[in-house]
């Protein structure tokens, strides 16, 4: 199975559209880590949030416990400063909440932007190459089978003219001298074959 032409205008064709290919899907991966980068910027707010609600739970709370110490009123003073903890908690819960859904708007996003992108450079660019990879080794399985050279002069026949303007014009015309058997015309044609599928003889 070969992978590229072997000549070169078209392995150069081949070679060139791989590499934008590949540079396409390569554009595509780090302009979506770099918008998944800007969005977890958008979590720094729920983080600050989460570590100061911590902060002031835990101040709260050790109040709490300082107040619960004090004689008479300790039990009075204690209630409002846990529930001011709790309040902290739920602060810090918020702070959380808001960096989950950050962390997943960035993978959401992170995803599309690579999927998409590549997607439609795989269905632009694979397809023609494993066509032409098909077709290449079809051709040249023809040309090792008896009478295969026949069949790639045909097909030279029945393609684009101009590609046998550089081929010496026999007498009554190259279909007359295929179907003639002539193994010199028949040889060019395949070989003009060939180079129309990208190989050579």
């Amino acid at each position: 199975m070969r992978l590229y032409a072997q000549t070169p205008a078209r392995r150069n064709r081949q070679v060139l559209g791989d590499l934008i290919a590949l540079a396409l899907m390569a554009a595509a991966v780090w302009f979506a880590l770099a918008v998944r980068d800007a969005i977890m910027l958008l979590a720094e707010p729920g983080r600050k949030v989460e570590t100061s609600g911590d902060s002031l739970a835990a101040a709260l709370g050790d109040a709490g416990d300082a107040a619960s110490d004090v004689p008479l009123v300790g039990g009075l003073l204690e209630k409002p400063l846990r529930s001011a903890a709790d309040a902290g908690t739920g602060f810090a819960d918020a702070g959380q909440s808001l960096q989950h859904t950050v962390d997943q708007v960035a993978a959401l996003t992170t995803t599309a932007l690579i999927v998409v992108p590549v997607a439609v450079v795989l269905l632009l660019w694979l397809p023609p190459r494993l066509r032409w990879i098909r077709r290449s080794a079809t051709v040249r399985r023809l040309l090792d089978v008896p009478g295969g050279a026949d069949l790639l002069a045909l097909r030279a026949l029945t393609g684009p003219l101009g590609d046998l303007a550089a081929l010496p014009a026999p007498a009554g015309g190259f279909a007359d001298a295929w179907r003639r058997g002539d193994r010199q015309v028949i040889a060019d044609l395949s070989a003009v074959a060939l180079r129309r599928a990208g190989l050579r003889p």
